[in-house]
């Protein structure tokens, strides 16, 4: 009996924010995360799919109350398309934002993906070359690690390093948008 393969979607939500900002689709709201997890898993059965991001917390501006809201809908959003979010955090320095954790929450899922057989397949939507290493143990291991990536910004570190690559146009996102 032919056993179906299996994948974990792991996605880095800065990284694919800012990639579908690029292009103008980055209402994540609009976005059929479950058909989308359909065509990235290519047949594979998608046995866990996790968004990663920084927890956005309020300072009492109403800024950061709407982008706190916001979050709270994507998390709701995520939720009803069978999506777990691992969160980081975000650290204020010099007057800008920066993401903590989350690179290295991707990298602990993808090793315990990996020794636990979880999969067979990890498909990664990060550009982050700071998850190469958990990448190379993972291949060592016998799992396809396939990075998903833009063809308007590709990582060639990711690509030359990874067992697979996809690099998605905006035509390729624009089926999954709900209108």
């Amino acid at each position: 009996m032919n056993k179906q393969k299996r994948s974990v979607i792991l996605i880095d939500g800065n990284n694919f924010y800012f990639k579908l900002k690029d292009k103008k689709l980055h209402n994540l709201l609009n976005l059929d995360f479950s058909s989308f997890a359909k065509f990235l898993s290519s047949g594979t059965k998608v046995v866990h799919a996790t968004y990663y991001v920084g927890k956005i917390r309020t300072d009492g501006t109403e800024k950061t109350k709407r982008m706190q809201s916001n979050q709270q809908k994507l998390f709701e959003h995520l939720k009803k398309h069978k999506f777990n979010y691992s969160l980081g955090y975000l650290l204020k320095s010099n007057g800008k934002m920066h993401e903590k954790g989350v690179d290295v929450n991707i990298a602990v899922d993808m090793l315990v993906a990996t020794y636990e057989d979880l999969c067979d397949r990890i498909i990664l939507i990060s550009s982050d070359t700071d998850l190469l290493p958990s990448i190379k143990k993972a291949k060592e291991k016998g799992k396809i690690v396939e990075y998903i990536g833009f063809s308007h910004m590709p990582s060639v570190a990711m690509v030359a390093n990874c067992s697979e690559s996809r690099l998605l146009k905006k035509e390729d996102i624009r089926p999954f948008l709900i209108t």
